[in-house]
């Protein structure tokens, strides 16, 4: 394993081994994560400008024993881009590697490199008319290597899937400093074991992707996006029934929004424009993405007098302009920032199956309440079973007056997700945040096996000690 002095005795070798200015001085912003329950260390950091010279940084550590921290955009949530404890690991920063290497049109197909931001990538599609449809909050920031090492999810992953999903190909290097060219462009390829699906979601600890090529799709003719009243989450999971059964895949997200977020953002945001004077307790927002001859702004009324009929909706507004969409989305997006001013005292990112979510919600805030004086924000990606089950102080009070509590909070939130058929990590990863989770829950077959993985892939335990596996 990783030895302390590995680092310093590390660090003549590179200097030898790569160009002048791949090692760069360590900023505090290398060394942070965005709800600043960890902060990170490091000996050095080193940015590479392609595959070569990450590889070359890889077998300099690997010989010397010495730990690598892949760093992203920054914005991942489970600490797994800071290392807390141990020998000081070298930061191998993604950010100079951020070109598009190539856009395909008639292929539906972009190859962009790890450093290159979400954005970045969609702006490339749109340039040549197309979408690549994984979009988050943090898009402007996040980078496709982090969001191919966390399997990232985002809004609209009920229609287009996972990160997972939108991954033809991969170029990484693995621990012992081989370069993987795998930039396939293929639908189909059975050529034995799955590398590339086994380095997504496996957060550094495996490799380090440094390139991608991506899958585009054609955009929607017609969007239409709305805010609809709902008596509950039980009600707004037979709206969405009741959507899909009419639109199919038309659907392209389905957020369920809850007052308490509502309330969050005016009283941290108060200049951010709300649709109702009263904050509802429940709404949902939908985006349909609709082939040509089809209006999508008829389907939502329809849907909406649909619903309003069956009891299922009792308030709503449909967006009437491309402003009114984005200030709709611009208020979903908007609900994490919220919650970080306010300050939670645990945040969950849960998964489960569609059918136990009304009741989750129900039996958990039962659960919280009698915990003590908590608020809750339950939102999220409804149609996939994604939410966001986050627990604030009352009013008044300060999340640090809960740090006695906040153990007890996730583990129990956590057991109920998981006695429910749930997932304790939906979309943001384990890192190191949820370590202790995935001994206690997984199944014992699959963390065995996820063990001799690692053990086989990289047997010096220097990729991302610490994350995902303790």
């Amino acid at each position: 394993m990783r030895n302390g002095n590995g680092l310093k005795a590390a660090g003549p070798d590179l200097a030898a081994a790569l160009p002048e200015g791949v090692l760069r001085p360590i900023e505090p912003r290398h060394l942070e994560e965005p709800r600043g329950r960890y902060h990170g260390q490091a000996g050095l950091l080193a940015a590479p400008r392609d595959v070569e010279e990450a590889a070359a940084i890889v077998r300099v550590c690997a010989a010397a024993r010495v730990g690598i921290v892949p760093l992203g955009g920054g914005t991942g949530l489970v600490a797994g881009q800071v290392m807390p404890d141990g020998p000081a690991p070298l930061l191998l920063s993604l950010e100079r590697m951020t070109r598009i290497r190539e856009t395909l049109p008639m292929e539906n197909v972009l190859l962009a490199e790890a450093g290159a931001t979400l954005q970045a990538v969609r702006d490339a599609a749109a340039g040549a008319g197309r979408l690549f449809p994984l979009s988050l909050a943090s898009q402007g920031s996040a980078t496709i290597g982090g969001n191919l090492s966390t399997n990232a999810g985002g809004v609209n992953a009920l229609r287009y899937g996972t990160a997972r999903a939108l991954c033809l190909g991969i170029e990484a290097v693995l621990p012992d400093g081989a370069i993987l060219r795998d930039l396939k462009r293929l639908r189909k390829d059975n050529t034995g074991y799955d590398i590339r699906d086994l380095l997504i979601g496996a957060e550094g600890t495996l490799g380090i992707i440094t390139a991608a090529s991506l899958r585009l799709v054609q955009p929607p003719a017609g969007v239409g996006v709305a805010l609809m009243v709902v008596p509950d989450p039980a009600a707004a999971l037979a709206l969405l029934a009741r959507a899909q059964a009419r639109f199919g895949e038309g659907v392209t997200a389905f957020e369920l929004i809850s007052g308490q977020g509502l309330r969050f953002l005016t009283e941290t945001m108060p200049d951010l424009r709300q649709p109702f004077a009263a904050p509802p307790d429940w709404m949902v927002l939908i985006e349909l993405g609709l082939p040509a001859g089809l209006d999508p702004d008829a389907a939502l009324e329809a849907l909406f007098v649909t619903g309003v009929d069956a009891g299922l909706v009792m308030d709503g507004l449909i967006a009437r302009s491309g402003q009114q969409a984005a200030d709709f989305w611009r208020l979903r997006e908007e609900i994490p920032e919220g919650n970080r001013r306010v300050g939670a005292i645990s945040s969950h990112d849960i998964a489960l199956p569609l059918s136990e979510v009304p009741r989750f919600i129900l039996d958990a805030g039962a659960m919280v309440a009698a915990m003590g004086d908590m608020r809750i924000n339950c939102f999220g990606h409804l149609g996939d079973g994604n939410l966001h089950y986050n627990v604030f102080p009352a009013v008044g009070r300060h999340r640090a007056e809960y740090d006695a509590l906040r153990p007890r909070v996730q583990e129990a939130v956590h057991e109920m997700v998981v006695a429910r058929g749930g997932s304790f990590s939906a979309e943001h990863g384990v890192g190191r945040l949820k370590v202790r989770d995935l001994e206690r829950w997984a199944d014992p077959a699959r963390l065995a096996a996820m063990r001799a993985i690692k053990a086989a892939l990289d047997p010096l335990g220097i990729m991302n000690p610490g994350a995902v596996l303790a």
